[in-house]
């Protein structure tokens, strides 16, 4: 599992995941791999975007998310770090006893595990996340 504290996870947020998956293909040579977001395990339903995961070898590195809807409207494609901590919900509240701001309160991700997106007093936005250690899947991400 990963170590409270260290970077968990990094993806890349993109309005075209085709587009990210030929162009990181090509300039580092990630290989894409896209799985279902309800189940990684799985591919994507029909019709269903999915999630890529981008792998180096047999390790997954990193991911791409492609972003839709209104809550992304007026948001620039970027990459975006999920840090591990060992309780998210505890994290969550310290964030906003320190003046932070909780801007997506922690959240399970099946077979990876919890979330919360957070802003910094200085106005950095970050993720955080306690991974599932049961899950075969958050164990890849946690390599």
């Amino acid at each position: 599992m990963a170590e409270h504290g260290s970077i968990w996870w990094t993806e890349l947020m993109t309005s075209d995941t085709e587009g990210a998956r030929r162009f990181y293909s090509e300039a580092i040579g990630w290989t894409p791999s896209v799985v279902a977001m309800g189940d990684m395990s799985e591919p994507p339903g029909e019709g269903e975007e999915g999630y890529t995961v981008f792998m180096l070898g047999d390790t997954a590195v990193c991911g791409a998310m492609k972003m839709d809807g209104p809550r992304f409207e007026g948001v620039p494609p970027h990459w975006f770090t999920y840090v591990a901590v060992d309780d998210v919900d505890a994290a969550a509240r310290k964030v906003a006893e320190l003046g932070g701001e909780v801007l997506r309160a922690p959240f399970d991700v099946p077979q990876v595990g919890r979330i919360a997106i957070i802003k910094d007093p200085q106005g950095a936005v970050l993720g955080l996340g306690t991974p599932d250690s049961r899950s075969e899947a958050a164990a890849e991400y946690n390599r």
